[in-house]
C-alpha cells in the first residue's frame, strides 16, 4: 500500500515537473510616441465634446491658448485679477451632462487668494481675466482640471467641467 502511493505521488510530481512552463510575452510599457498619440487623442476628444456642448447650448465661447474656453458675460471693474490678491467668489462647478457638482449655494461664498488656493490650473487662469464684480463661465479640459484621477469625491476621472463664476467686491 505504501509502495502504491510512494509509485502515485512519484509519477504526479514527474508529470507536473515535466510539463512546459506557458510561454510569455515580452509586453513592453508604451514609449513616447505612443503616450503622445494617445495624449493627442484625448485631448481631441475632449475638444469635440466641448465643442458639442457649444453647440447645443448656443454659447459664444473663446478658446485660450491653453484650451480653456471661456465666456466673459461681465468683466467687472478696475484691475484684473492677479496672484496673490485675494477674492470672494460665488460660482456653480459642473459636468457637461449638467451634474451639479460644486456650488456656492450650497457652501457659501468661496473665499480664495489667486495663485494660492488649491484650485485647478484652468480656474485659476480664468479668474485672471476678471476685475472686482466680474461674471463669466469656464469650460475647462480634463488636463486643466481634475486630469486622469477626478477629484476623489463628486468629479469623475478625465472630466471636462463647467464653472459659472461671479466675483464679489471686495
Amino acid at each position: 500500500m505504501i509502495i502504491r502511493v510512494l509509485v502515485i505521488t512519484l509519477f504526479i510530481i514527474s508529470f507536473f515537473s515535466c510539463r512546459q512552463a506557458p510561454e510569455q510575452k515580452n509586453v513592453q510599457p508604451p514609449g513616447r510616441k505612443e503616450l503622445a498619440d494617445l495624449n493627442r487623442y484625448l485631448v481631441r476628444k475632449d475638444r469635440e465634446r466641448i465643442e458639442g456642448y457649444i453647440e447645443r447650448r448656443d454659447l459664444e465661447m473663446t478658446e485660450s491658448q491653453t484650451g480653456l474656453w471661456y465666456q466673459i458675460i461681465s468683466g467687472g471693474r478696475g484691475d484684473f485679477l492677479s496672484n496673490n490678491q485675494k477674492i470672494v467668489m460665488e460660482y456653480t462647478c459642473s459636468l457637461l451632462d449638467g451634474t451639479k457638482c460644486y456650488s456656492s449655494e450650497e457652501s457659501g461664498p468661496e473665499e480664495l487668494i489667486i495663485g494660492r488656493s488649491e484650485m485647478v490650473p484652468g480656474l485659476d487662469q480664468g479668474l485672471k481675466m476678471l476685475k472686482p464684480g466680474g461674471e463669466a463661465v469656464f469650460i475647462i479640459p480634463p488636463y486643466l482640471a481634475y486630469g486622469l484621477k477626478g477629484d476623489g469625491n463628486k468629479i469623475p476621472a478625465r472630466s471636462v467641467i463647467v464653472y459659472e463664476v461671479r466675483i464679489l467686491n471686495n
